[in-house]
């Protein structure tokens, strides 16, 4: 027998026929999920395979003379002559060793080099943590084709959410108002997706992780 129903009608018994079905809620109570799975990797390990997947530079270093070491090893090895540093304490450090840099902006439009803090690493994404409360300011981690992060491992924490919670607790209620994150190189691509590294800012990303500065 043939059967008459028009294509409309068909939709519709199907669709009285879902509605009639039980169903599990189609809106989960998402702020009861985790977002991401538990971690169980020790966070150095995160942090830098994390860090290499978008093509940044991962050193672990002991201390201060492991630091000076890498960081000389690197100078010879791009051949830098333009290394600038403006924060006191890192400034302190490097003198300590006798490495050279720039204190002042001088020549600063021929710098090869920015040295600077952070306020956290975020081992989930590989990201570092940032604010304007930094001595470095916001140009010394832009215009250098080269950026060098020096972080203590009391710093390195798994999320973002950890990482506020160290502002928090170092500004009280003071929090800067800017605060940004550094993942990798500066990168862009094309219509053709053609990724380029350094197109709006260094195209070299090193983070150290000093476990004991003395």
């Amino acid at each position: 027998m043939k059967d008459n129903t028009t294509a409309r009608e068909q939709i519709l018994k199907k669709i009285r026929k879902a509605l009639l079905e039980k169903r599990e809620n189609p809106y989960p109570n998402l702020e009861d999920s985790a977002l991401y799975k538990k971690n169980t990797e020790e966070l150095e390990v995160l942090f830098a395979e994390q860090l290499t997947a978008i093509s940044g530079n991962f050193i672990f270093c002991e201390n201060g003379i492991d630091f000076i070491e890498n960081i000389l090893e690197l100078a010879e090895k791009f051949n830098w002559r333009k290394i600038y540093c403006w924060e006191p304490e890192l400034q302190k450090l490097l003198s300590h060793y006798e490495f050279p840099f720039y204190q002042t902006d001088k020549d600063f439009e021929e710098a090869e080099v920015g040295i600077t803090l952070c306020e956290a690493l975020i081992a989930r994404n590989g990201s570092v943590l940032v604010t304007n409360q930094s001595a470095a300011g916001r140009r010394l981690s832009i215009f250098p084709h080269h950026h060098i992060v020096i972080a203590r491992t009391g710093q390195l924490v798994l999320d973002l959410k950890d990482g506020f919670q160290l502002l928090k607790n170092k500004y009280g209620n003071q929090i800067p108002s800017m605060i940004s994150t550094i993942t990798g190189p500066s990168r862009t691509a094309d219509i053709e997706k053609t990724l380029v590294l350094g197109a709006h800012g260094p195209k070299e990303l090193f983070v150290f992780l000093v476990d004991d500065f003395s």
